[in-house]
C-alpha cells in the first residue's frame, strides 16, 4: 500500500510522485535505453503512485498527450484517483530553445484550455504557474488562475520556483495549494525561507529533481558519459571541476548508502521524505526497474542521526555550480 501524505489543505497525493519531463524529452541518457515510456507510467499506477508531473512545454505538448493517452485507457477507478500537475508559463523557440515567461492573464487561459485538449481532460487537478512572469503583478497571474478555479476547469493553483515573498502575495489573491522547487541534497536552498513560509501558509511542498538530476544516483562517473543532447551537459554543476567537486559528495553519499544497504538513489530520496509529511518529491525516470527502485526509499526510515550526518556531509551551498545555465537562472524568482 503508497503512503499518502497531503498537499495544502484538502489535496491528498501518494507519498512520492512521478516527475514525467524525461519520458519525452531532455534526459537522453535513459531515454536511449528504454522504448517505451507508456510502461513506466502504467508501472507506476500499478506501485500506486497518484501524482504524475508534466508541462505543456515538454515534448511541446507531447507528454501531455502522451499522460492523457495512456491514462484514458485505465478502468474509471483507477483513473479517478490520479492527480495530474501540470505547467504554464515558459515559453520556447521553435527551434526548442527557452525565450522567456508568460503571466498574463490571457495566456493563463489560453494555455489552460490547450492543457486540457492535450490531456484529454475535463479539469485539471493542480495547476502551476511554472515561471514567475517579472512583468506582471503576481495578484494578476493567480488571478487569471482563480477563475479558472471558479469555472470548474481547476481544482487546485500551484507556483514553481516562486520567492516566500512572491507566494505569500500569490497566498493572499488565491489558495495556493502547492509550491515546486528544486530541491536534493545537493540543492536546500528552499531550507531557509521558502519552506518555513509554506508550512506557516499551510501550503505543500513539491521538490523536483530530488536526486539531483541523476548525479545523486552515482551512475554518472564523468561528463562525457551523458549523451549529446542531454540537457545536463548545458548545466554548470555537470561541467569541469564543478562535476569533479560535486561527485566527491556522491562518493561520500555511495559510502553511507552502503553502510545502510541500500542504493544512493534511495538515501537521497530518503532525507527529502524525512523533511516533513508535506514533502511530496517527484523523481523522474523513464525506468520501471528505476521507478521502483525509487519508490522503495518509503521502506527507509532515517534516525535523527543518520540524518544529521547527511547533513553534515551535504551542508547548505556544498555543491559546486548553478543549477541552470545563466540565462536559465535569469528565469528563476528569487
Amino acid at each position: 500500500m503508497m503512503n499518502l501524505r497531503r498537499l495544502g489543505r484538502s489535496l491528498t497525493v501518494s507519498a512520492i510522485g512521478l516527475g514525467c519531463m524525461g519520458l519525452s524529452e531532455f534526459y537522453l541518457h535513459e531515454r536511449r535505453a528504454v522504448a517505451d515510456p507508456e510502461a513506466t507510467l502504467r508501472r507506476a499506477v500499478e506501485r500506486g503512485v497518484t501524482l504524475f508531473d508534466t508541462a505543456d512545454i515538454y515534448g511541446r505538448g507531447a507528454n501531455e498527450e502522451l499522460l492523457g493517452r495512456v491514462f484514458a485507457t485505465l478502468p474509471g477507478a483507477v483513473r479517478d484517483r490520479l492527480v495530474i500537475a501540470t505547467k504554464f508559463g515558459t515559453l520556447r523557440h521553435p527551434d526548442g530553445r527557452l525565450r522567456g515567461v508568460c503571466g498574463r492573464p490571457d495566456y493563463v487561459r489560453e494555455a489552460c484550455e490547450a492543457s486540457l485538449k492535450r490531456l484529454g481532460v475535463k479539469v485539471i487537478d493542480l495547476f502551476f504557474q511554472h515561471r514567475v512572469d517579472p512583468n506582471v503583478p503576481i495578484e494578476e497571474t493567480v488571478g487569471a488562475m482563480a477563475e479558472l478555479v471558479r469555472e470548474g476547469k481547476v481544482r487546485h493553483l500551484g507556483l514553481c520556483e516562486a520567492s516566500a515573498e512572491t507566494v505569500r502575495r500569490a497566498h493572499a489573491a488565491h489558495r495556493i495549494t502547492a509550491v515546486q522547487s528544486e530541491y536534493s541534497l545537493l540543492t536546500r536552498d528552499a531550507e531557509s525561507d521558502l519552506l518555513p513560509t509554506l508550512r506557516q501558509l499551510g501550503i505543500g511542498f513539491v521538490p523536483y529533481a530530488p536526486l539531483g538530476r541523476g548525479l545523486l544516483a552515482g551512475v554518472f562517473t564523468e561528463p562525457e558519459t551523458l549523451p549529446v543532447g542531454d540537457i545536463r551537459r548545458s548545466i554548470p554543476r555537470f561541467q569541469g571541476e564543478n562535476f569533479a567537486r560535486n561527485l566527491t559528495l556522491v562518493t561520500i553519499l555511495g559510502e553511507m548508502a552502503a553502510g545502510m544497504r541500500c542504493t544512493p538513489a534511495q538515501l537521497a530520496l530518503a532525507f527529502v521524505l524525512s523533511q516533513g509529511s508535506d514533502v511530496v518529491p517527484i523523481p523522474g525516470t523513464c525506468c520501471p526497474a528505476h521507478l521502483d527502485e525509487n519508490l522503495d526509499a518509503l521502506n527507509l526510515p532515517l534516525a535523527a542521526d543518520e540524518l544529521a550526518r547527511l547533513g553534515r556531509a551535504m551542508p547548505l551551498g556544498s555543491a559546486r555550480g548553478n543549477r541552470y545555465p545563466t540565462a536559465q537562472m535569469a528565469f528563476l524568482n528569487g
